[in-house]
C-alpha cells in the first residue's frame, strides 16, 4: 500500500513539472526601446519585426510596446530610441528577456 502510494504521489509529481515546463515559451525579435523603468526592471519594446515563439501556434505577441522584466544584462547601458535583438522567455503570463544585445 505505502508502495503505491509513493508511486502515486511521484506521478502526480512528474505531471504538475510536466505542464509547468510545457507553459514555458521562447521568444525571439529585433524592435526599438521605447521605455525603461530602472526602478521597477522591465523595458518596452516595439517591434521592427513580428516576434517568434516557439511551441505556440497562432499566438498574437505583436503590438507597441510589448513589457518585459530583464535577467542578467543592466538597464544602465541601454536607452530608449536604441535599436536591440533579444530573446525572452514567457512563464505564467511574465514575459523576460534572457539576452538582449544593442544593433
Amino acid at each position: 500500500m505505502k508502495t503505491a502510494k509513493i508511486v502515486l504521489a511521484t506521478a502526480a509529481a512528474l505531471t504538475a513539472f510536466g505542464s509547468v515546463a510545457l507553459a514555458q515559451q521562447t521568444i525571439t525579435g529585433t524592435g526599438t526601446v521605447t521605455r525603461i523603468d530602472r526602478i521597477s526592471g522591465t523595458i518596452a519594446i516595439q517591434s521592427s519585426t513580428q516576434p517568434t515563439q516557439s511551441g505556440t501556434v497562432g499566438a498574437n505577441t505583436s503590438g507597441t510596446g510589448n513589457e518585459f522584466k530583464l535577467q542578467g544584462a543592466s538597464l544602465e547601458t541601454l536607452h530608449a530610441g536604441d535599436k536591440v535583438t533579444f530573446s525572452a522567455t514567457e512563464a505564467g503570463g511574465t514575459r523576460t528577456i534572457t539576452k538582449i544585445e544593442k544593433q
